[in-house]
């Protein structure tokens, strides 16, 4: 039996067609993530938060309410001693928008995430700049009716007398309200669950608190603990609402304050930005 010479093809058998080869198709092009923030990136990131606060009444309440509240409360604390009402509810006026608006925003941000909305936004061609700014620019919208709101309680109904104008208190109280907000965004990155975002406020913001100037001036705490309470920003929010308590005119003091403020805040939601994740690990 002769032996099949190579590339015959064997008796008995048929060749197989041969199938032409088709082009693979071409890949769907993965989409950019946008560099540069957009208006209307941002406003429709803002307008689906606030749509959502909005079938939120405790959230609005807490939000709202809370700050009036407080105020309200500390003023018959001192009921016998309107002085010291004076001298704390300026610094107090600014401290309570912040730790609410850190809370708030805290967990509405976590929340996001964990229920997946985040990770479906992220999909989309909308970046994280956008989504930052969007969640600041609607909580900051409700910072600007509770600071507003806590101001004029304080100013016309409880009576807190400062030197300065209303619309400079008005100003810091803003200014803090939205570093809540920015400090809010920030934490959240690093929280896997709303508890351990809660969590974060004795770490964040007690902290500030003790050292801020509230309880006793910066200047007779240990020198450690005065250069630590130099670098923390809601000691310029304390030091900004003391200069429209004690000074008439807008003060070189009160506009540094000021713009620290405001920088901090805006340092803090590049960090959020930066360090937003689509979801929980």
């Amino acid at each position: 039996m002769n032996p099949t010479p190579a590339g015959a093809t064997p008796t008995g058998t048929t060749p197989a067609p041969s199938t032409p080869s088709t082009p693979s198709a071409p890949s769907a092009p993965t989409p950019t993530r946008p560099r540069a923030l957009s208006a209307s990136r941002t406003t429709a990131t803002a307008a689906r938060v606030l749509r959502q606060l909005s079938h939120d009444p405790r959230t609005i309440a807490l939000l709202i309410l809370i700050p009036c509240v407080m105020l309200l409360l500390l003023r018959y604390v001192f009921d016998g001693s309107p002085r010291t009402f004076d001298s704390i509810g300026a610094s107090l006026l600014g401290i309570f928008p912040l730790i609410t608006m850190f809370l708030v925003t805290s967990i509405a941000t976590l929340r996001e995430r964990t229920s997946g909305t985040l990770e479906r936004l992220l999909a989309l061609p909308l970046g994280k700049g956008d989504l930052i700014a969007g969640y600041a620019l609607a909580f900051g919208t409700l910072a600007i009716i509770q600071s507003a709101l806590a101001t004029g309680l304080a100013l016309w109904l409880l009576g807190l007398d400062v030197t300065g104008s209303p619309w400079l208190l008005l100003l810091v109280a803003l200014l803090d309200a939205l570093l809540g907000t920015a400090l809010g965004l920030f934490v959240s990155a690093f929280a896997a669950s709303e508890f351990q975002a809660v969590q974060f406020m004795p770490a964040v913001i007690f902290p500030q608190l003790l050292l801020c100037g509230l309880f006793t001036p910066r200047d007779d705490m240990h020198p450690v603990l005065e250069t630590l309470s130099d670098v923390l920003p809601m000691s310029y929010a304390v030091d900004g609402m003391n200069e429209v308590l004690h000074h008439t005119d807008m003060t070189a003091a009160f506009v540094r304050d000021v713009l620290i403020v405001a920088g901090c805040a805006l340092l803090v939601l590049a960090l959020g930005a930066a360090t937003l994740r689509r979801r929980t690990a």
